[in-house]
């Protein structure tokens, strides 16, 4: 029987407050790791959504960068690798340019998903920052979801919701320019962490979080996944939450 846990859920007045805020749990758990066993491993998203948390995240003080080895969720398959909408390459821009002593593992899609798999092994991530998607994916989990999927990474076709956001954050022109597939990481390897820690601004995705939070825990509604982990927190801002503060 699965016990159910109910993330951490806060929410702020903006963007900016609520990546402050996430990037603050976020560092905290990173230099628990560090004193713990001298590194940290830690899983990103690349999206809009994480901009502001990782743009925080970069300035934390005391963060011993050279410590972290650090990898993310999917990437693209059949789009060249020096294409400004590639997953890696928007990390560098947002993230990795800005603390280059840490370590970065980019997923290579022609290397296949079993190579990305053996080289995050079993050990659980240190931290795992993720968003949602407005069909609630988790990474390019898309519903319906596997929630018991035995592989770390795979090769899968992204439904058409998917493919729409990325039009619509800007990504693409068109429909016809975004890939029809992606490898991405599982959600069982994504949950095999010690906190997970999600940034979810913007009204489009307030179904997807009150789904999250509120729908049986369902592959038809990948982010309920997260009440499986005794360790989420989930960082709304007044427009996903559908609330004032």
């Amino acid at each position: 029987m699965t016990v159910e846990h109910a993330p951490r859920t806060s929410t702020y007045p903006s963007r900016e407050e609520l990546g402050r805020a996430a990037a603050g749990a976020a560092a905290e758990q990173i230099r628990k790791a560090i004193a713990t066993t001298g590194r940290a491993r830690i899983m990103l998203a690349a999206a809009p959504s994480q901009a502001a948390t990782l743009a925080a995240l970069a300035v934390e003080p005391d963060l011993d960068w050279s410590r972290v080895e650090c990898f993310h969720m999917d990437e693209y398959v059949d789009l060249s690798p020096d294409a400004p909408q590639s997953f890696r390459n928007w990390l560098h821009r947002t993230f990795l340019d800005q603390v280059p002593q840490a370590t970065f593992h980019p997923l290579a899609p022609e290397a296949g998903p079993d190579s990305y798999a053996e080289l995050m092994g079993d050990e659980p991530f240190d931290l795992v920052l993720f968003g949602l998607g407005v069909n609630g994916h988790l990474a390019f989990n898309d519903p319906p979801a596997d929630f018991d999927d035995p592989r770390a990474a795979k090769i899968v076709a992204l439904d058409e919701t998917s493919r729409r956001q990325q039009v619509d954050e800007g990504n693409f022109a068109t429909m016809d320019d975004v890939p029809t597939h992606a490898v991405t990481v599982t959600i069982p390897r994504l949950l095999n962490a010690h906190a997970l820690i999600g940034s979810v601004p913007g009204a489009v995705k307030r179904q997807a979080v009150r789904d999250t939070l509120t729908q049986p825990i369902s592959p038809d509604y990948p982010g309920t996944a997260l009440r499986t982990h005794a360790a989420v927190q989930l960082f709304l801002d007044t427009e996903s939450a559908g609330t004032e503060v």
